[in-house]
């Protein structure tokens, strides 16, 4: 019965957020807040806003989007201060159509749905609170009740701009109904919500011939017509549309531009004037976000026809592409295997990482830089450490072409593929080479890629499997080299003493013969060329690792094994290395002796324990090493 205990509670709490007054009940709750009586544009700006707003590498990052969109913290910036911020200040980009525009699964759709649902949740709070004339089909702002001659009055003691005039019901409701005393006008808190077209409307396109513009304006109940005498009574008019409904919020048009041409001009008063024609009445006032979203075939075709001109200088468009980072894309996929059914099936680690860095490297412009590869750029571009690039090394690349991300492989594509693996291994457990399999037979049935670009695609796989190759001699490392413990500690603290001496130009003394001698330049090149660091940069190097020891000893904290990472990894490289010959036998033996066979479980506990595989993903990890080191 619990879920029945919340269902009441959940009703409970509905009802205490309810409420009805007189107009001059709502005129004392607009005195104490303001924000009651804000616009649309203003409360979907103070809705991303209110969730939290952080800052890292210069870059924002909004809260609202959360988890659910990734990799798209540039676009999600541009459309939050370059649009909702100035329309929210009422400066004029809000008399624009926000056209979001860019490739399929991108997340366009995703994004509107984020802000249809956070308009929801956000009208049930006090910040957020909406209301509107009670019996009111448009969920009028009760403001609109206040005579044009009084509004400079009104601003003068409340600080509020009014907008639009009182639509024709309403204006007879209060003639009819309250003898045109306006302050006994009844006003009631709503709330948003798509099902019950409340503030929240969509329209998708249908067959051009069978649209029609009374879909979105409403329409004549002819039933009523012999009750009220006549077509241009408001009473015998369903004030029903999807720009009705969608009043004092927001109004999604999917596909736009694949809309009749009426529809179009129909938005151009809306979104311009802030009405709109319907029946046999004059202008009605509607404040909405009109939100819309469209493909880029679709957005050349209309920009290269001139009979578009007037409309298109009214839109505003925000590319939105397709992420560019790996690990973001990672977390798309995890996303998207949550919301399906095949959360029973364990995809191993770094089997959705190899699908993300093939789908990211679909999407990446090959660099005009010298020096610097499609595969730099994508580490470049997820963060990594590059030797030799920084920061600015990025931005630069990013100009190169102003709209990558917009054309490459989709994530819906690769969790299709992931999805055929599983059926086609038929196991509980999947691993990178199967993802990667799958993406490659896929290609020949994704009927829109060229040759070419197939072609392209097969290279990727390859990189991406070359990738993986290194990810997971690197999972075995670290698994192999935790079961020789001792030897990494013993290893590091030969490193370090060789270091200190090199750095304080001392010698060292044999602790077996006492023998005073020069320190061991073969050990320490040996470790620090695992990791890349050249001849010339050792000294450098080395002089940072003293630093670090010394920092340590002035804190009393003893420089331990995972006190510096590269150094930590440089071992770990290092007596991977040195370990290779028992790798091969302890993966390549049919028959391993009790030692090996000790080792090679030591290793299958350590992946499943620390790094969240599966016995039967851990095995095939430790065989695939095994082979690629025998090769």
């Amino acid at each position: 019965m619990d879920i029945l205990n919340k269902v009441k509670s959940y009703r409970e709490e509905e009802n205490k957020l309810k409420w009805e007054g007189t107009f001059s009940d709502y005129l004392a709750i607009v005195k104490e807040r303001p924000e009651v009586a804000q616009t649309a544009h203003s409360r979907v700006y103070n809705m991303i806003k209110s969730a939290g707003v952080t800052e890292e590498d210069g870059q924002k990052r909004y809260q609202f989007f959360g988890n659910e969109i990734f990799g798209l913290e540039t676009a999600l910036e541009r459309l939050v201060e370059e649009y909702f911020h100035p329309a929210a200040k009422r400066l004029d980009v809000r008399k624009r159509i926000l056209l979001l525009m860019g490739p399929v699964s991108g997340g366009k759709s995703t994004l509107v749905t984020l802000l249809k649902r956070g308009f929801e949740k956000y009208s049930r709070t006090d910040e957020g609170a909406v209301y509107a004339i009670k019996g009111c089909p448009m969920h009028e702002d009760p403001l609109h009740l206040i005579p044009h001659e009084l509004r400079k009055d009104f601003f003068e003691e409340y600080g509020i701009h009014i907008e639009g005039s009182l639509s024709p019901l309403n204006a007879m409701r209060l003639e009819k109904e309250y003898g045109g005393r306006i302050e006994d006008v009844r006003v009631e808190r709503i709330f948003f919500s798509e099902d019950k077209r409340v503030g929240i409307g969509t329209y998708t396109p249908s067959d051009p011939k069978s649209q029609d513009i009374a879909d979105l304006t409403g329409s004549i109940d002819f039933s009523t017509i012999a009750e009220f005498g006549s077509e241009s009574d408001p009473r015998a008019y369903r004030f029903d549309g999807e720009l009705n409904k969608a009043n004092r919020g927001m109004m999604e048009f999917q596909e736009m531009l694949k809309l009749d041409e009426k529809f179009l001009w129909l938005l151009l008063s809306l979104t311009q004037e802030g009405n709109f024609k319907a029946g046999r009445f004059a202008l009605i006032s509607a404040d909405e976000l009109i939100i819309a979203h469209t493909n880029e075939t679709e957005y050349h075709s209309f920009i290269s026809n001139k009979k578009n001109e007037a409309l298109h200088s009214r839109i505003i468009v925000m590319p939105i592409p397709y992420n560019l980072k790996v690990s973001e894309e990672e977390h798309i996929y995890e996303k998207m295997i949550k919301e399906s059914d095949m959360t029973h099936v364990h995809i191993a680690p770094q089997a959705l990482r190899t699908a993300a860095i093939f789908s990211i490297l679909t999407r990446l412009e090959t660099p005009k830089k010298q020096g610097i590869d499609i595969v730099k750029k994508m580490r470049l571009y997820d963060g990594e450490n590059v030797e030799g690039y920084n920061q600015l090394d990025v931005e630069e690349l990013k100009k190169e072409f102003p709209t990558e991300g917009m054309h490459g492989i989709d994530p819906r594509y690769v969790i299709n593929r992931i999805s055929s693996a599983i059926i086609r291994k038929e196991v509980p457990s999947i691993n990178a080479l199967d993802v990667l399999r799958s993406l490659k037979d896929g290609l020949d049935q994704h009927a829109s890629i060229s040759q070419e670009d197939r072609e392209k695609y097969l290279n990727y796989i390859s990189i991406a499997r070359k990738e993986y190759d290194e990810i997971a001699k690197k999972e075995i490392q670290k698994a192999f080299v935790y079961s020789y413990e001792e030897s990494a500690i013993t290893l590091m603290d030969n490193y370090l003493d060789n270091v200190e001496a090199f750095c304080n130009k001392n010698k060292m003394r044999d602790s077996l013969t006492g023998e005073e001698m020069q320190p061991d330049e073969k050990l320490m090149r040996s470790i620090e060329e695992q990791i890349g660091i050249s001849e010339n940069a050792k000294k450098a190097f080395r002089e940072e690792i003293l630093i670090r020891l010394s920092a340590y000893a002035r804190k009393g904290t003893r420089f331990d094994y995972n006190s510096h990472e590269r150094l930590r990894e440089a071992i770990q490289k290092k007596l991977f290395a040195d370990l290779k010959d028992v790798v091969k036998i302890t993966t390549s033996s049919k028959t391993p002796d009790e030692s090996q066979l000790k080792k090679v479980n030591e290793v299958v506990a350590r992946l499943i324990d620390e790094h969240g595989y599966n016995s039967i993903s851990a095995n095939e990890l430790l065989r695939y090493v095994g082979s690629l080191l025998n090769r």
